[in-house]
């Protein structure tokens, strides 16, 4: 059984372990002519990379992608497009003594109970690392996109760590780039640095919300009844290391709206288009997109290995203390941005290339 593969169309599989000699992705499907070379895809590898800034783990990885198959003379050429990440700075000693302990929170237990065998450092397959692949990926599919549809945007951002959200009357776009937490709130993310600061030297840990808005998505992409666009969504982003809940536009909060609140009201636009007074919906009815933005938000749990001493047991079953030793990141959901946006991309080229596929253009006029 092989579960390491996502997508229909434009479909990729990952590969490695977070200590092993590399990891990658293997992309197939991607349409032949894309333009793309290595120094496009390490763009988006850069902004994921560990070692950035204090909040993050100070694991020093260049994460230098390389592209093995798949480009000839700077274009695809519609075989499979190999994508590689050699690892560099492995410390795996600093696992050795959790080697016959489960850590509270990560998958140590759960993998040893399935399989029989578990990599101990840093968790192997488990490891977050493991989402670099899926930011290489991600860049070809962003390449893509801007190819067969120009003007596609895809945009994450942090709307929360802890209990501490943004305050959406101070959403400045272009702040999200201006500070360690792509916050789109100066203010907020000067009171994060603080609260985080606190949490990072007393060795504990934090969650947060991310947010990633796909904008210029055409409508018809997705299609009824288990193709859904947000079912396939949901799953790309619950597949995300320590996510814990997935919401596609209002979310949880549409519980708590009346049918009057919820309805996004269609009007004729001046260019011909239907426009709407709001976005409950998050771009999606039906499973289907409606040209609006297509907003998706998920919520990423604490990071697990924490230096606060936590209560466990051993293989052997025998009670145990621990305390995860090595570099971990005081609040994972900071690199959870850049993969999130990853995941919105290679999700939205592989509907865009099955509604090719089937439909070919829009066959439903409105006017």
């Amino acid at each position: 059984m092989s579960l390491n593969s996502f997508g229909h169309l434009f479909r990729v599989t990952t590969w490695g372990e977070s200590h092993g000699p590399a990891l990658g992705a293997t992309v197939d499907g991607c349409p032949p002519g894309v333009a793309i070379d290595e120094a496009q895809i390490q763009h988006w590898l850069d902004r994921r990379k560990p070692g950035q800034s204090k909040y993050t783990t100070q694991r020093r990885e260049p994460d230098q992608v390389r592209i093995l198959s798949g480009v000839f003379e700077g274009q695809t050429t519609g075989t499979p497009v190999q994508l590689m990440i050699e690892n560099t700075d492995q410390r795996s000693k600093d696992y050795s003594e959790i080697a016959e302990k489960f850590r509270p929170g990560h998958a140590d237990i759960t993998y040893w109970q399935k399989y029989g065998i578990r990599d101990y450092r840093g968790g192997g397959r488990s490891s977050a690392r493991e989402t670099a692949a899926r930011v290489a990926a991600g860049g070809l599919a962003r390449a893509a996109l801007n190819a067969l549809v120009p003007g596609i945007e895809i945009r994450g951002y942090m709307t929360q760590i802890g209990p501490h959200g943004i305050d959406r009357d101070r959403f400045d776009p272009d702040q999200i780039d201006a500070n360690p937490f792509w916050c789109p709130d100066a203010t907020a993310a000067g009171d994060w640095a603080d609260y985080l600061d606190g949490l990072r030297k007393s060795g504990n840990s934090v969650g947060a919300v991310v947010e990633v808005v796909a904008r210029g998505v055409p409508a018809g992409l997705g299609a009824p009844v288990y193709g859904k666009l947000d079912t396939d969504l949901a799953a790309a982003m619950m597949s995300i290391n320590a996510v814990k809940g997935v919401e596609i536009g209002e979310g949880m909060a549409a519980a708590t709206l009346t049918g009057e609140e919820n309805a996004d009201e269609i009007f004729m636009g001046n260019d011909g288009r239907p426009v709407y007074s709001s976005n409950h919906a998050g771009g999606i009815l039906g499973g289907i997109s409606t040209g609006q933005d297509v907003v998706v938000r998920f919520a990423v749990k604490p990071t697990s290995s924490i230096l606060k001493p936590r209560q466990t047991i051993t293989k052997s079953g025998e009670a145990a203390e621990i305390i995860t030793k090595g570099r971990h990141d005081p609040c994972v959901g900071i690199r959870a941005v850049p993969v999130g946006e990853a995941m919105m991309a290679c999700v939205i080229l592989d509907h865009l290339l099955l509604h090719r596929g089937q439909i070919g253009e829009n066959r439903g006029s409105i006017g």
